[in-house]
């Protein structure tokens, strides 16, 4: 199984089980509570992206068969959900968190507090970094070395 042209494939693996477990990983830290992906659609997605990555990654270590192209999409698809949940979920949690204190300081007749801090967890930055081995070993189908360079001579050439 661990071949010498199949070890690499020991990389996407890796990363599929890490980008798949960092949907269970705190994302979001608004003041003192981390808040895990799991529940949001987005980290669903990511779970199932990380076991598909892990599968191809298995079943090309097993029957020897290049799985570059997809594994390329899943990094590519889950690059794009991390890199957005990157930017998007901490003002989003802010705000969610800012709406609910300004509703209890109505309710209980409290002064309103300021925002509270809402920063990214641990868990975007396994899963981005996950996905960009993914996007960078299905990427080295593209700079695949040519195994025996030659010249095509054209069928017209009379010269010697």
């Amino acid at each position: 199984m661990l071949r010498p042209g199949m070890r690499a494939y020991l990389f996407p693996l890796g990363a599929g089980v890490a980008l798949a477990a960092s949907a269970f990983l705190p994302w979001i830290v608004v003041e003192d509570i981390a808040l895990a992906g799991f529940p949001d659609t987005a980290a669903l997605w990511i779970a199932g992206l990380g076991a598909a990555a892990a599968l191809l990654a298995t079943l090309s270590l097993i029957t020897r068969k290049n799985s570059r192209h997809p594994l390329l999409l899943v990094g590519l698809v889950a690059l794009g959900i991390m890199f957005l949940s990157w930017r998007i979920l901490p003002r989003t949690a802010g705000e969610r968190a800012q709406t609910i204190s300004q509703a209890f300081a109505i309710v209980e007749n409290t002064p309103m507090s300021g925002p509270p801090t809402s920063v990214v967890g641990f868990g975007i930055y396994i899963g981005l970094v996950a996905s960009v081995v993914l996007v960078g070993f299905g990427l080295t189908i593209v700079v695949k070395r040519a195994s025996a360079p030659y010249v095509v001579r054209s069928p017209d050439d009379d010269v010697e």
